[in-house]
C-alpha cells in the first residue's frame, strides 16, 4: 500500500501514470533516493537555507529524506507534525497515522517541476527509497507582520485592522465580514520565474459572471516574468493603461472590500501584498469612505460633498487663477483686482512661471514627506512650506495669492480619500495651467471638455466608468453626491452589473427556503 494512501480527503493524489506517459523521464523522479538528493542540489546550488534531513522510517528500515527552506517554513509543523509521526511514531501501514501527522495537505507528485515549486513556496518534500512519488506536505511559515490599523485609509469609527502581506490571512479577514456559503473563491498561479497565487473573491448569487470572466482571461493571457504587489497587477489588466485615473480600485481595509463584494463587486486578492484589488470600479467608488456609513447621512452628505468640490478646485483652481490674471482680469472686482496687482508689483514672472515653481515646490514637499520617517516627514511638511512660501513672497518670486491659492489646491487634493484618484488630480492640474496659459477660459473649457468625453468612454472591466452619471442612472443618486439613509437604498448600484439587484435577497437552494 503506497505511503500516506490512507489519507483520503488530505492527500490530494494526482493521475500519475496517463499524466507523465508524455514526460521525457529527465523531468520525472527516480525510485532511487540518491539519485533525487543529487538532483535536489543540482536545482538547489547556492542554497545554504536549502535543509535536508535524512532517516530511516519505524519498522521500514526505508532510507527517506525530508526536504524544505528553512525560512520559509513552520518549524514547529515539521517537528511535531512530520519528524515526529516519522521517527517516533507508528509505521507508515498503522491505520491510525492519519491522525497522528496532523497536516491540512498532503500532495502525491512525481515531477521535478512541481517538487520544485512546492519548496518555493515554502512546502516540505519528501522522497522515500524505492518510491518514485514525492510527498508535499503544507509547512508553510514565513516570517509576517501582525494585523494592524491602515496606514492611508485612516478610520474614525470602522475597523481599525488591515490587510498584510499574507494571501491566506487577508481572505480569513475578508470571511470574517462575509459568513456565507456563497462567498466563493477561485485561485490562479501567474509568473514564470517569481510565481504568486492570486484568490478572487465574489459572491455567486450576486456577482456577474460575465464580469468574472472577462477579469478571469484577463488574467490568463498575462506572460511576465513576476507580479511584484497589487498596483502591478492593475496596470496589467485595467482596461487603459494610458489613462491618468484609476480604473480598479486598491484598498487596505478588510471592510470595505467586504462591502463591494456585497455590493456586486470583486475583490482580487494577491499573496504578498497588503493590498486588494476591487472591481469593477466607477468614479465615484473612489469618493466613499467606510466612514460614510458610520456617521449620520446628513454628516456623510456634507462630506461626501465636499470631496467633489475638492476634486474640482485641486484641477482647475490654479489653472482659473492663471487664465483669470493672464486675459480675464476684467471679472475680478475692482478693490480686488487693485490688491492683487500691488501683490504681484513685485513678481517678475508670469503667472504660469509663478504657478509652475509653486506647485513644483509643493510636489517636493509632499513626496519628502511621504519618504521621510513620519517624525521627520511632518516637519519637513509644515516648517518647509511655511518658510519656503514666506520667503519666496518677500524674495518677490511669487504673490501673496498664488500662496494662498496653492494651499488651497493642496488642501483640496488631501480631502480625496483614494490616494491612486488623488495622484490623478494632482496630474492633471499641469495640462489645465498650460492650458489655460496659452488660451485662458477658452483652453480651461477646451480641457474640460477633453476630460468629459474621456471619462464618458473609459471602462473597468467592460463597465462604464461614469456610471451613474454617463450613463444617467438615477436610482443609483441615492449614494452618489450625497448619501440617503441606509434603508432607503435597498438596491445594489447598476454599475456593478449584478445578476441579483434587491439587497437581503439570497437566492436559497430549493427547499430550504423554509428553514
Amino acid at each position: 500500500m503506497p505511503f500516506f494512501r490512507r489519507y483520503g480527503k488530505k492527500l490530494q493524489k494526482q493521475d500519475l501514470s496517463p499524466k507523465n506517459q508524455n514526460i521525457p523521464s529527465q523531468y520525472l523522479i527516480s525510485s532511487k533516493l540518491v539519485e533525487n538528493i543529487a538532483k535536489i542540489q543540482d536545482i538547489f546550488t547556492d542554497t545554504p537555507d536549502l535543509v535536508m534531513k535524512n532517516f530511516v522510517l519505524k519498522q521500514s528500515t526505508r532510507q527517506v529524506t525530508l526536504i524544505y527552506l528553512s525560512g520559509l517554513t513552520d518549524k514547529n509543523t515539521i517537528n511535531n507534525a512530520v519528524l515526529k509521526s516519522l521517527l517516533f511514531e507508528a509505521d507508515h501501514a498503522d491505520k491510525d497515522l492519519e491522525e497522528k501527522v496532523a497536516l491540512g495537505q498532503i500532495k502525491e507528485t512525481n515531477t521535478w517541476k512541481d517538487i520544485e515549486d512546492a519548496i518555493l513556496q515554502g512546502n516540505s518534500v519528501l522522497f522515500i527509497d524505492g518510491r518514485t512519488e514525492a510527498y508535499e506536505f503544507d509547512t508553510q511559515g514565513w516570517p509576517q507582520r501582525g494585523i494592524e490599523d491602515t496606514q492611508i485609509e485612516s478610520s474614525l469609527r470602522g475597523a481599525h485592522e488591515g490587510f498584510i502581506e499574507s494571501g491566506s490571512s487577508n481572505i480569513a479577514l475578508i470571511r470574517r465580514h462575509i459568513p456565507s456559503r456563497e462567498l466563493k473563491i477561485k485561485e490562479m498561479t501567474i509568473g514564470e520565474r517569481g510565481k504568486i497565487k492570486i484568490s478572487i473573491m465574489y459572491l455567486a448569487d450576486v456577482a456577474n459572471p460575465e464580469v468574472l470572466q472577462e477579469l478571469v482571461d484577463r488574467i490568463n493571457k498575462l506572460n511576465v516574468d513576476f507580479i511584484i504587489n497589487a498596483g502591478s497587477l492593475a496596470e496589467y489588466i485595467e482596461d487603459n493603461p494610458y489613462s491618468p485615473f484609476p480604473q480598479l480600485f486598491l484598498t487596505e481595509r478588510p471592510d470595505f472590500a467586504a462591502s463591494e463584494i456585497f455590493q456586486g463587486r470583486i475583490v482580487i486578492v494577491v499573496d504578498r501584498s497588503p493590498n486588494v484589488l476591487i472591481g469593477p470600479a466607477t468614479f465615484e467608488t473612489f469618493f466613499k469612505s467606510m466612514d460614510d456609513y458610520s456617521v449620520r447621512w446628513m454628516a456623510a452628505s456634507f462630506l461626501r460633498f465636499m470631496r467633489y468640490l475638492g476634486f474640482f478646485a485641486a484641477i482647475f483652481l490654479p489653472a482659473t487663477y492663471i487664465a483669470v490674471i493672464s486675459f480675464h482680469f476684467e471679472v475680478i472686482p475692482l478693490k480686488l483686482l487693485l490688491s492683487v496687482a500691488a501683490s504681484r508689483e513685485r513678481v517678475p514672472f508670469p503667472p504660469f512661471i509663478e504657478a509652475i515653481i509653486m506647485e513644483i515646490t509643493l510636489e517636493m514637499l509632499r513626496e519628502a514627506g511621504v519618504r521621510l520617517p513620519e517624525k521627520i516627514g511632518q516637519t519637513v511638511g509644515i516648517v518647509g512650506g511655511i518658510v519656503i512660501g514666506q520667503a519666496a513672497v518677500q524674495a518677490g518670486i511669487v504673490s501673496n495669492i498664488m500662496v494662498i491659492v496653492v494651499a488651497l489646491t493642496a488642501i483640496a487634493s488631501f480631502i480625496i480619500p483614494n490616494y491612486d484618484m488623488g495622484a490623478a488630480i494632482r496630474m492633471l492640474r499641469f495640462p489645465m495651467m498650460i492650458a489655460a496659459s496659452l488660451f485662458g477660459f477658452v483652453g480651461l473649457s477646451v480641457g474640460l471638455m477633453t476630460l468629459i468625453v474621456h471619462f464618458v468612454a473609459l471602462e473597468s472591466l467592460g463597465t462604464p466608468y461614469g456610471s451613474p452619471l454617463a450613463p444617467l442612472r438615477f436610482p443609483d443618486w441615492k449614494d452618489l453626491f450625497i448619501r440617503l439613509p441606509v434603508r432607503s437604498i435597498v438596491k445594489r448600484p447598476e454599475s456593478t452589473r449584478a445578476i441579483q439587484r434587491k439587497k437581503a435577497n439570497p437566492k436559497l437552494p430549493e427547499g430550504e427556503e423554509n428553514w
